[in-house]
């Protein structure tokens, strides 16, 4: 439908917590001059900084459809994320009813990943492709961002803690090079798809990470910022998921979960086993953003209060 740039754009998953995502690309939204409305569970500090941006936070529930329909009141355009958690099926549907109830067909603009296929061994990933789907058939007009790398912001919440605790950090993915993309760039790749669709060819795009590393190449780089050795073991899928649900059950964020530890170690282990995977674009990426994408020694330079060990002081500055 054409969309009235007066009307609000609705941003579900403003509040997510990892990969700040949703906080920058209302940021973002609201600096292109375009009124945001945000749908939050529940109001906190996050909504208030959501505010304070000059969104307007509306409170509702994925899996409360009347509430939603009241969300998508003068909506044209709307952005869809779900938490990497259990219940995404449920909660696109009750977004394609509320949607049809209101009668207004919103492009809406999903943020999806890349292990989104249907055969999958990624329980999550095999639900994100269920859930487009769901709202597909429900006549849904969508431009889904199925990003193909991993997010730099997982180096903090899946490995922060032992980084700090044993200057050491593991996973299912092997010494394999794999693409990686900021929490901020994914961001700005939703702002685009929101207010320029033309830059997408289809409806389904792959976006690309910026630059390929392996995790051994990354706990180098952690060294070399941090001053101090910090080193990376590869282990089994099922040594790494007990490690990840251990971890939820201690995370104050409660941003990791069983169904994240799941979803995360099969993608290790399938890509240690030899799955292809996209190569990093930076130039496609860049020309999509309209800026460099952001580092990955940048970021962890920027972050390095939030995993180096605190008993080391930093002796390489970012470049």
């Amino acid at each position: 439908m054409t969309s009235d740039p007066t009307n609000p754009i609705l941003v579900i998953g403003a509040t997510g917590r990892h990969g700040n995502t949703g906080e920058y690309l209302v940021g973002r939204l609201r600096a292109e001059g375009r009124a945001v409305r945000v749908l939050a569970r529940t109001r906190s500090e996050r909504t208030e900084k959501l505010e304070a941006l000059g969104a307007e936070v509306v409170v509702g529930d994925l899996f409360d459809r009347a509430s939603l329909a009241a969300a998508l009141q003068e909506v044209d355009l709307a952005y869809f994320t779900y938490p990497i958690a259990a219940g995404v099926v449920t909660a696109a549907a009750t977004y394609a009813a509320a949607v049809r109830e209101v009668g207004r067909r919103p492009r809406t603009v999903v943020m999806s990943m890349g292990p989104a296929q249907p055969d999958h061994p990624s329980d999550l990933g095999k639900a994100q492709w269920l859930a487009e789907q769901v709202m597909e058939w429900a006549g849904l007009e969508l431009l889904v961002l199925r990003v193909a790398a991993l997010f730099h912001e997982n180096l903090l919440v899946l490995h922060s803690q032992s980084i700090r605790r044993e200057h050491a950090f593991r996973n299912s993915f092997s010494d394999v090079a794999m693409p990686w993309i900021s929490g901020r760039d994914a961001a700005e790749l939703g702002v685009a798809a929101l207010l320029h669709p033309e830059r997408f060819e289809t409806a389904v795009v792959y976006p690309r990470g910026s630059q390929a590393y392996s995790h051994t190449a990354i706990a180098a780089m952690m060294s070399e910022i941090a001053g101090t050795p910090i080193t990376f073991e590869p282990v089994t899928q099922e040594h790494w998921r007990q490690e990840l649900i251990d971890l939820s059950q201690t995370d104050g964020a409660h941003v990791v979960n069983p169904a994240m530890a799941q979803h995360i170690s099969s993608i290790g282990h399938a890509v240690s086993a030899g799955a292809p995977a996209f190569p990093a674009d930076w130039d496609a990426l860049q020309a999509v953003l309209g800026r460099a994408p952001v580092t990955m020694r940048d970021f962890l330079a920027s972050h390095r209060a939030e995993w180096a060990p605190a008993d080391e002081s930093t002796t390489v500055a970012a470049g």
